[in-house]
């Protein structure tokens, strides 16, 4: 007589030492025998054998028990759970032990806590024997701060990982409980399968086997008994499921992945319907769009299946389970800042990175399954009892292992794993934040018409209307923001070979951050965008802009030219040419936030980091939204290409531009996340084709006077009231403003409001194509419209910085010219048109040559046919409109010089515009004068390349002081002959700089006012003037060092040991 317990085809095998492992490890077994059956095959009606019960042999006295006729040997059905157990439980030593009902039958429901659930496939091993080296990493990741959990459902578990997980000391503190013992232990048998589920827990809890079509498949199904819902009187215990479905992007395996989940939900459904539960796990689904749309290009897969890959979230959705990434990705942001220009919907959130891990690299091998998924998820299912508090990935510790010499990079898992944390139970009331559903307006999904549904055809619309770059474009614009970061972040130069480190002098190096914002930071660009810079530091703006400009001036071998400095009430700016992309660099005064860049942009409002002056909350507003938008939205590709058709949209309408009360960049960011998200929030798998189409029906509907557009997730309280100067309301994140469109005006408003009109209309027609869409014109502005408002510009300067100055102020002022038209004439419907118009080409060129340029900014009029007014009433007050408007950009001497500059409005016929064209030149040529109009104290010496060298090589002041009425300043009069004296802030700033000197030995002597002469530690000392502690540069007397009194500078006597300055024979130092 003899037992199979597994087959095998070679013994060489390493599946046949698997098997052997297992019959050696499995637990003696002993029982009697009472009888003896014997079995013959038959032959089934339908084809093939089945074994029957031919008799029975007691074995007791040896008699013989005949069937007529047979029966079938297996006659009992499969039950629908089977294996159903206790865990094991840790007792002492290397024991564990199956844990007793008894012991842990009490209920609590555990309300008011946090649940935190983790899954992790940790790629079992497949070669005997299996090799532990990645066994300490796993482990090391599962102890690891960011997968801490209280359940922890593991895949792909192996006897001889279990065994090795079982022994370690802080796994069996932390998880009392586990599904299965070490299959080492004398009494514990082998896991079933080679790749198993196991589930380890904090809790104690009950489990089963539900067994799917596929051998060694099934759902492992935990009963928590210690926590779960209660209510009235009954209690529901917490439900978890752990699948680790069929893998494979073939019909057969998507086929048995969608009958396992349909098992599951129908097995839960049944048996557990009310209760709350949670389903995890390993789920295979094939996520990336591109390898989806690759495999069927392939003919890999059929239509059909690639339909019921695409459907399963959808069958989740309808089963009421929430995924807990989506969730808190909407709300929170959870996203990955590392989303690469190239990543395809479907990528976002990967849990299985071939691009990024090595070992899912090597699994893969090649071709279109190289590319991120979302495998591994965390679905949870209860009405108001969980709340999604976190969720994070985990895994990525690795170790640096030196085999056959080299250095290898050794990861845990091909996977990354995967946590929620959980709060359980209803919100208490008086935790909940106040509801703001009222003033949210509902989206409802509206599907786009066949015509629209490829998104493919979207695609090659927008790359022929050069709203997508190219790969050269984007490889050039890389390059130009490597280029400006190399310069402005250049490290420090030393004149030794080793220079001191911030161990050796006690100091970390300057924080210095460069960010792209806007469209380049958002991956929304075209080739007509700009890139948009944010630079974050300890200095002053002022004393950053010297320096910039100092080293970007340097680097014209490097193709970069500084075109202008603009100053605006929003701050200062840099205008610049990097290989000939238009460059804005912008900066933001704050250590705290450079330091701690980047995770302080996940840091809430109320952190004391952001304790910063509005101007510099302002500057730093862009990079906020734009990384809680860019990490809170539910696909990322989907949400670029479908930004991009609504931008080509707009620019081919008229109404982008934002500075004229139109839509740009930033608000169609807020009103494309909101509709994205909201639909994501309804667990909705939306198509671009189909968001783009529920977009613009449901702007087309919304009521711009009254209704305000925000982004419900991150505003649980809207703090901003709507006043009756903001026709228009859409609300960003951060503050310190919130509403985006200050710019906007009731004509312009209207327009939008039009356009949108238009736009459904044109989606909801049949046969409409993208390219249609974009391209359909109803007429040129220069037709739509009987008469027109001409603002006729001329300039004859021929600087560009005087020219965009000019030209750049006067559009800022036609905002006003809107508004005191809808004022004065509020039924005259006007429409701004945001471009400027020359005389034909030619002509314009031929000025343009001789230094001269004339332009002009249409307004068309409307008047409707129900209008009362006397048409010559109106005209006579349009005619005063204007004039008035002309008198006051006269008026301002700043920018008008009536030697270089005329202005005039007045009313034109459409049949004198018609042969006018769009203008995009600059206004004036770039002189050398125009990037040293920075009004700073430079030296025109080469400087060092060293961030410290240039902070001190630069003057902080560009100004002369203001006379004060202090008595007690210090002025000092410079002696014949005597050299260049460095000031105090060349003084303060190397001392606070320089990595060889240590701030803290010096202190600063200056004059106070009331007092006379002070001293301050020069680590206490405060330049922002903001400060109160702020003391002006000009009362300091001098600096002295604490260890041996030395005065290293000093006003009255113009010692400076600093830097050898202030005599002509000065050259001793104390660096």
């Amino acid at each position: 007589m003899h037992m199979t317990i597994g087959q095998s085809e070679d013994m060489n095998d390493s599946w046949h030492r698997f098997l052997l492992q297992k019959a050696n490890w499995l637990p003696t077994v002993e029982w009697t025998v009472d009888d003896l059956h014997v079995l013959v095959r038959e032959r089934s009606p339908a084809g093939g054998s089945e074994m029957k019960a031919w008799a029975t042999v007691a074995m007791e006295d040896g008699s013989i028990r005949r069937f007529e006729p047979p029966p079938l040997f297996y006659s009992e059905p499969q039950p629908a759970a089977e294996e159903e157990g206790l865990p094991y439980s840790y007792i002492k030593g290397d024991t564990w032990q199956k844990a007793q009902l008894g012991d842990h039958a009490d209920s609590s429901s555990a309300e008011g806590t946090t649940l935190a659930v983790a899954s992790y496939n940790v790629l079992a091993e497949f070669l005997h024997p299996p090799s532990q080296k990645r066994y300490p990493l796993i482990i090391k990741n599962i102890l690891s701060e960011q997968a801490k959990a209280d359940v922890l459902v593991l895949e792909e578990v192996t006897d001889d990982f279990l065994s090795y997980l079982l022994k370690n000391e802080d796994i069996r503190d932390t998880f009392p409980f586990s599904s299965w013992g070490p299959p080492n232990q004398d009494d514990v048998e082998p896991l079933p399968s080679h790749n198993n589920i196991v589930v380890l827990s904090k809790y104690f809890f009950e489990w089963e086997l539900v067994p799917f079509s596929r051998e060694h498949k099934g759902a492992v199904v935990a009963k928590f008994r210690t926590v779960g819902q209660w209510d009235d009187t009954d209690f529901r215990p917490l439900i978890l499921a752990a699948l680790h479905l069929t893998h494979g992007l073939k019909d057969g395996a998507i086929t048995a992945r969608k009958s396992e989940i349909e098992l599951t939900l129908k097995y839960l459904a049944k048996n557990y319907p009310e209760h709350p539960t949670i389903l995890t796990g390993d789920f295979n689904i094939t996520t990336s769009s591109y390898t989806i749309s690759q495999a069927l290009e392939k003919k890999a897969i059929s239509p059909h299946a690639v339909a019921s890959v695409r459907n399963f979230d959808r069958t989740f959705h309808e089963d009421r389970f929430v995924d807990t990434w989506v969730a808190s990705q909407l709300e929170k942001g959870t996203a990955s800042r590392d989303v690469h220009e190239t990543a395809f919907d479907g990528e976002q959130g990967a849990t299985y990175d071939p691009t990024g891990n090595p070992l899912a690299a090597e699994i893969v091998g090649s071709g279109f399954n190289m590319r991120p998924q979302r495998y591994d998820r965390v679905l949870v299912k209860g009405e108001d009892y969980f709340q999604v508090v976190q969720f994070n990935t985990f895994g990525f510790l690795t170790e640096v292992l030196h085999e056959e010499g080299k250095d290898i990079t050794l990861h845990a898992s091909d996977h990354w794993g995967v946590r929620a944390i959980l709060r359980l139970g209803p919100v208490p009331e008086s935790q909940r934040p106040a509801v703001v559903g009222a003033e949210i307006v509902p989206v409802k999904l509206k599907t786009a018409q066949d015509s629209l549904v490829d998104s493919a055809t979207l695609l090659d619309t927008l790359r022929q209307l050069g709203s997508i770059p190219s790969e050269e474009e984007t490889e050039k614009r890389a390059q130009a923001f490597k280029i400006l970061q190399s310069v402005i972040m250049r490290p420090p130069a030393s004149s030794t070979s080793s220079p001191p480190t911030a161990a050796a002098t006690g100091r970390s190096s300057t924080p210095l951050v460069i960010t792209p914002v806007g469209s380049y930071g958002l991956g929304v660009w075209d080739s007509s965008s700009d890139i948009d810079c944010l630079c974050i530091g300890p200095f002053s703006s002022s004393t950053f802009f010297s320096i910039a400009a100092q080293r970007l001036r340097r680097a014209l071998d490097k193709g970069i030219k500084v075109i202008r400095r603009v100053r605006a009430h929003t701050g200062t700016m840099l205008e610049l040419e990097v290989q000939g992309i238009k460059v804005d660099l912008h900066y933001a005064p704050s250590q705290a936030v450079a330091e701690n860049w980047p995770d302080v942009l996940e840091l809430p409002s109320s952190s004391p980091v952001w304790t910063l002056s509005p101007q510099t909350l302002n500057k730093l507003k862009p990079t906020r939204d734009l990384d809680y938008v860019r990490r809170s939205i539910p696909d990322i590709a989907n949400f670029r290409l479908a930004h991009r058709l609504i931008k080509a949209w707009a620019k081919r309408r008229g109404i982008y531009s934002a500075k004229y009360g139109y839509l740009g960049g930033i608000q169609i960011t807020i009103l494309l996340a909101r509709v994205y998200k909201l639909l994501a929030g309804e667990a909705t798998v939306v198509s671009v084709p189909d968001l783009l189409t529920t977009f613009f029906n449901h702007y087309a509907n919304l009521d711009w006077k009254n209704d305000v557009v925000f982004d419900p997730f991150f505003h649980k309280h809207l703090n901003h009231r709507r006043t009756d100067r903001e026709p228009m309301a859409i609300i960003g994140y951060f503050p310190p403003s919130l509403n985006t469109c200050t710019a906007a005006s009731v004509p312009s408003v209207r327009t939008i409001a039009e356009e949108f009109q238009r736009a459904d209309r044109l989606l909801s027609e049949e046969r409409t194509t993208w390219s249609h869409f974009l391209t359909i014109d109803d007429g040129n502005f220069l037709q739509l419209f009987k008469s027109y408002i001409k603002i006729d510009v001329q300039f004859w300067g021929g600087s560009l910085t005087k020219g965009r100055s000019f030209v750049g102020w006067l559009e800022s002022r036609c905002v006003s010219l809107l508004v005191d038209l809808n004022r004065r004439l509020p039924e005259l419907h006007v429409r701004f048109w945001p471009a400027r118009y020359v005389e034909p080409l030619e002509a314009a060129t031929e000025a343009e040559e001789s230094g001269s340029y004339q332009g002009f900014y249409l307004i068309g009029i409307d008047r409707p046919k129900e209008t009362v007014t006397d048409e010559r009433v109106m005209y006579n007050n349009l005619v005063s409109i204007l004039e008035r408007f002309g008198d006051q950009i006269r008026g301002d001497k700043k920018y008008f010089d009536e030697r270089t500059s005329l202005i005039s409005a007045g009313v034109a016929k459409a049949a004198e515009l018609k042969n006018l064209v769009i203008d995009d030149r600059e206004w004036g040529k770039y002189t050398a004068g125009d990037d040293e109009s920075l009004d700073e104290d430079e030296d025109d010496e080469p400087q060092s390349s060293s961030i410290y060298e240039d902070y001190h090589a630069v003057h902080t002041s560009a100004k002369k002081s203001k006379t004060t009425n202090s008595p007690r300043s210090v002025v000092i009069t410079k002696p014949e002959g005597a050299g260049k004296f460095r000031t105090a802030a060349d003084a303060l700033n190397r001392l606070r700089w320089d990595p060889a000197l240590d701030s803290g030995d010096y202190v600063v002597g200056y004059e106070d006012r009331f007092v006379g002469a002070m001293e301050k530690g020069l680590d206490m000392w405060k330049s922002e003037q903001t400060d109160d502690e702020f003391i002006p540069q000009h009362r300091i007397l001098y600096f002295k060092r604490r260890s041996d009194g030395m005065v290293v500078w000093d006003r009255m006597t113009r010692t400076d040991l600093l830097f050898g300055s202030g005599g002509p024979s000065a050259s001793k130092s104390v660096a």
